[in-house]
């Protein structure tokens, strides 16, 4: 039996990318709404919501563009 699908390193890497950018958002949401910001310097920028932001849409889009059984052209 031979294995002919191959799954793109970038397909677990948007997967990484979309977990943590979730758990980090979810932070910086749970902070929004407690009201208890870390005791850093820029707090009030709230910089976990759009770190998490940003990694949940960047994970998600290699997620989507690498998903394994499409073909990929290159």
């Amino acid at each position: 039996m031979q294995i002919s699908a191959k799954i793109s390193i970038w397909f677990f890497i948007g997967v990484l990318l979309a977990f943590y950018g979730a758990l980090i958002f979810g932070y910086g949401i749970f902070e929004l709404i407690s009201g208890v910001l870390a005791p850093v310097v820029l707090a009030k920028l709230h910089a976990p919501v759009w770190w998490g932001g940003m990694m949940l849409a960047l994970g998600s889009f290699y997620c989507i563009r690498f998903v394994p059984g499409k073909k990929q052209t290159n």
